[in-house]
């Protein structure tokens, strides 16, 4: 059994052993404050990786950051106040830099997730002797012009990471930030991932959930596509509605957000009687619904959908998918042709032929859903994520603090 890093220069616990290794996320938003799916990938992580005897701490902005300190089962989470949001970029006062530097002093590799501006210049201000990863989730693909002003902080911020995760080797190859901004020996393809919770005993009636929606839970009943996610912009969802007349299924959209009323609208215009629109879902309920469903769709258009966390999910329920190819992590989830279909995006006619081909041949459905599930244990389980971060973050300590020959910065009294 390895032992955690331990610097040159720390002390040994007073017990004789070795402390775990201590690494703090940052990230404008997390838990408890309302969820997205870049919260989720941090939670997974720490997850992951406290199984692995690694301690964690996610340090971040809230609106309304009481508690400041709130303590979750994957990590400790510590928020000081969110002053201002422009472009979805949360800004922190003085107080955030302090509270910060604290962390940073307790904390033996530094992770942040991108793109947030502001942690950004919580690095530049902070201990530059601290080795730092990053994990870029994403191009900064909407504010444009804003991202042109960023461009020199950002390239800073890159300049100064230890190492900088991609989380698919498609994204690592598109992105064109990572392509002309990253050191290819500093650039490293993790995917993100999931604990396995399709594998546990049902604790609820699925009848009696999918019921609400008009369902039955015979899945060799009327066929059910399943779509999943907060309804953005960038989900493609017009584009399944318009296919939706030529599927005979019922196609249930689990989710809410700004697009609801447009997609409603649509779904009207196109006389889509058979889409369901389901709203926000419990989460015994999105289990019953992966349950229940033939496949899940995922039809984004825009790069703006890095990764496809769903596609992880329907994956670990060993359920066949169908998505959009936009050069990001979605069509490295899904494997064309063996774990389901990758289509041109905003391509209706495509999209209906791959739900028809799944409605059609149940053999190769069953087939193409055996092999996502396999696909997940390799690749996107929470065994798999929880050792590629624990190897990364072993690796750039080590090559860190060997090279800056580190003397207990960061240490507190009696640990490694």
């Amino acid at each position: 059994m390895r032992l955690p890093v331990c610097p040159p220069g720390r002390a040994a616990g007073t017990d004789g052993g070795v402390r775990p290794l201590r690494v703090l996320h940052i990230y404008r938003t997390y838990f408890p404050d309302p969820p997205g799916g870049l919260q989720e990938a941090i939670r997974q992580i720490a997850l992951s990786c406290s199984e692995r005897g690694i301690e964690s701490r996610i340090f971040t902005l809230s609106p309304t950051p009481e508690p400041e300190v709130v303590s979750l089962p994957e990590a400790q989470v510590v928020r000081t106040r969110s002053w201002a949001a422009p472009a979805s970029c949360d800004l922190g006062g003085p107080q955030s830099l302090l509270r910060f530097r604290a962390l940073e002093r307790w904390a033996d590799v530094l992770h942040f997730h991108f793109p947030w501006p502001f942690g950004d210049m919580l690095r530049m201000l902070g201990r530059r002797n601290k080795p730092a990863v990053m994990t870029y989730h994403s191009d900064i693909v909407r504010q444009r012009y804003l991202g042109m002003l960023y461009k020199p902080l950002m390239r800073r911020m890159l300049d100064s990471m230890d190492a900088v995760v991609a989380t698919s080797p498609t994204y690592a190859h598109t992105s064109p930030v990572l392509g002309t901004m990253v050191k290819k020996r500093r650039l490293h393809a993790i995917p993100l991932g999931i604990g396995d919770y399709a594998s546990a005993t049902p604790t609820s009636n699925d009848a009696a959930l999918l019921a609400r929606f008009g369902l039955d839970d015979d899945c060799a009943g009327a066929p059910v596509f399943l779509a999943l996610g907060v309804l953005r912009y960038y989900k493609g969802l017009h584009t399944l509605i318009e296919a939706a007349g030529d599927v005979p299924a019922t196609i249930v959209i689990a989710g809410s957000g700004p697009e609801m009323e447009r997609l409603r609208a649509l779904a009207v215009k196109h006389r889509a009687d058979r889409v369901v629109f389901a709203g926000q879902v419990s989460d015994a309920e999105k289990v019953a619904l992966l349950r229940r469903c033939r496949a899940l769709v995922l039809p984004s258009h825009l790069r703006s959908e890095a990764f496809g966390m769903v596609l992880v999910e329907a994956a670990m329920f060993g359920k066949p998918m169908v998505c959009c190819e936009i050069g990001s992590g979605t069509s490295f989830v899904n494997e064309h042709g063996v774990t389901g279909f990758v289509v041109p995006p905003e391509a209706p006619t495509e999209m209906a032929a791959a739900l028809r081909q799944l409605l059609a041949d149940s053999a190769l459905a069953t087939r193409m859903g055996k092999a996502a599930r396999e696909r997940y244990l390799r690749l996107f389980s929470g065994t798999a994520l929880g050792k590629a971060y624990d190897d990364l973050y072993r690796e750039v300590a080590q090559t860190h603090y060997a090279a800056h020959r580190v003397t207990g910065a960061g240490a507190t009294e009696g640990s490694c």
